[in-house]
């Protein structure tokens, strides 16, 4: 009888690892896509406290209260639009703490934020439109509103567009 027919015995292999030769994806924050996104929270947060349309009193709080008071009328009467901005900031601010973690890359919370920051866009430009382009019209919550989408678009395009950065061999 051979001793390659007996059970168990057969050829021995290598039992050494098989390790990688490719690069290695680092894990680290983004921390300034994260700062700018969470600039959009801040932003966000600001203008709550500030009047958005001159010659009225109405403040960015007002405003979410009345669109949280009649939703089913959020479209006919334009109230989706401060809704949309100051929501889609808290959305951009939690994003930016996320980006702030380590991870190898930050791509897909660039896309949720990108996606979040069109939304903030739609509602900064409706308004605008309206008012034939004239920004005479608004107050500094709205200033701080248009700080909102031009910050989550900075910071989502940022998050977005890094690269892994690799391990050095």
């Amino acid at each position: 009888m051979s001793e390659s027919s007996t059970p168990g015995a057969a050829a021995p292999e290598t039992t050494a690892p098989q390790y990688s030769t490719g690069p290695v994806a680092l894990r680290r924050p983004d921390i300034l896509a994260g700062l700018l996104l969470v600039l959009a929270g801040v932003a966000a947060a600001l203008s709550l406290v500030a009047p958005w349309v001159k010659g009225s009193t109405a403040t960015g709080l007002a405003l979410v209260r009345q669109g949280f008071s009649s939703p089913g009328h959020l479209v006919s009467t334009g109230l989706w639009q401060p809704l949309a901005i100051v929501l889609g900031g808290g959305v951009l601010f939690l994003i930016g703490l996320l980006v702030l973690l380590p991870a190898r890359a930050h791509r897909f919370l660039g896309l949720v934020a990108l996606v979040v920051t069109v939304v903030v866009a739609a509602g900064l430009l409706v308004p605008l439109a309206a008012a034939t382009w004239k920004f005479d019209a608004f107050d500094t919550g709205f200033w701080l509103a248009l700080a909102v989408g031009g910050f989550g678009l900075l910071g989502s395009l940022k998050a977005l567009l890094t690269r892994p950065r690799t391990a050095p061999v």
